[in-house]
């Protein structure tokens, strides 16, 4: 059976709360280490806060706890304030003046003191509402400072992602700035229809409002995890590295056991508990290969890359795909003549496999591992001292 849209809206609202949280434990320590992420991290906190309040779950206990929901909802404004007052700080950090974090401090700590002012002289109350039969609860003047505060920090804010997530070179920081800015700007939305609401006296849309403001939360979520999750992708980029590579590594470094700097080990562990970082051993497998491959070329015999030539191109390889398929070819006999002892030949020469940049030297050497494994190179079966001439 279907969930009804009050319990889908539920779900989703605690995937949000529970992503945010999430995301705040992971960063808190870079947040703390670093002045310009701490603005940032802060947002996230009061907003969690203020999104956690409004969780069904929340309020039960929090009822408990009170008696009523007064407190529950001057606490949940009150965090929304200090969230969108660190949204404000983040602003002037980012612009760079003095003068504009004090005046963020100033404006958060003034809305503070005026909602509580207003609070304290509204009529009896409990929940705090745009929408109500005897109209906005506490008051009008309340609410209008509530939403103006908010509007002014993220109109800020969504302008200040969109102007620096252009200019950034940086790609985890112009994603991360891209997601807040959304977010953000998803924030907005949501109090501007307040204010509609509450200079209309019209509910038609609150109703969608809290798919809005989860929304908002998610993507404010992702924004504090983008450095998390770029780390995660280029650790899952190395790992596939180390995989791919380690069976031509392995079959390379058994004849030339001196280019390893550490002992070989199993193609697991080398994943599971790697000696280094695996950024670090993705790299050492690279330079042990190349090493590998040019002490290896001492044992090409005369002719063997011709030979190899003719031999890929009757195979019908990939035109981009040919010297890493050559190479695995002659490499695989030298490596034979290396083990069997045979003496070094006279260099033939040796493709020009090495590149300008690391990442372009790595995809040649994926290729290789792939061709070294193929059915090609293992057909290839050459001697060091076979030569062309019949």
């Amino acid at each position: 059976m279907n969930a009804e849209p009050s319990d889908a809206l539920s779900w989703f609202a605690y995937l949000c709360v529970g992503c945010l949280w999430l995301a705040l434990a992971i960063r808190a320590s870079a947040a703390m280490r670093s002045p310009e992420q701490r603005g940032l991290w802060l947002a996230v906190a009061t907003a969690s806060v203020a999104m956690t309040l409004t969780l069904p779950a929340t309020t039960q206990l929090a009822l408990q706890a009170t008696g009523g929901v007064h407190a529950i909802a001057l606490v949940r404004n009150m965090s929304g304030v200090l969230s969108s007052g660190a949204v404000l700080y983040f602003v002037s950090a980012a612009a760079g003046g003095r003068r504009l974090r004090l005046g963020a401090c100033y404006v958060t700590s003034l809305a503070m003191v005026s909602l509580l002012v207003l609070d304290a002289l509204a009529p009896p109350h409990q929940e705090h509402a745009v929408t109500s039969l005897g109209g906005p609860a506490p008051s009008t003047a309340y609410w209008l400072v509530l939403i103006v505060d908010h509007l002014a920090a993220d109109i800020s804010c969504t302008a200040l992602c969109r102007q620096y997530g252009r200019r950034t070179v940086n790609p985890v920081l112009r994603a991360s700035l891209r997601m807040f800015g959304i977010g953000t700007a998803l924030s907005c939305l949501v109090w501007l229809c307040q204010l509609i609401n509450l200079l209309h006296r019209t509910d038609r849309i609150l109703p969608l409002l809290p798919y809005i403001m989860d929304m908002h939360g998610l993507l404010r979520a992702i924004a504090l995890l983008t450095p998390s999750l770029w780390a995660v992708k280029g650790a899952t980029a190395e790992i596939c590295t180390i995989w791919r590579l380690w069976p031509l590594w392995r079959d390379l470094v058994e004849a030339v056991p001196h280019v390893a700097f550490i002992k070989p080990r199993h193609r697991l562990l080398e994943i599971v508990w790697p000696q280094a970082s695996w950024r670090l051993l993705a790299y050492r497998k690279i330079i042990e290969t190349r090493d590998a491959i040019l002490v290896l070329n001492d044992y090409v015999a005369a002719g063997v890359w011709a030979r190899a030539r003719r031999h890929v191109a009757a195979v019908g390889v990939a035109h981009a795909k040919v010297d890493a398929t050559v190479l695995a070819c002659v490499m695989s006999g030298a490596r034979s003549a290396k083990l069997a002892g045979l003496p070094q030949q006279q260099s033939a020469g040796l493709l020009a496999f090495e590149n300008d940049d690391l990442e372009g030297e790595k995809a040649f050497l994926l290729d290789m591992a792939r061709a070294y494994a193929s059915a090609p190179a293992r057909n290839f079966a050459i001697h060091p001292h076979t030569s062309d001439r019949k």
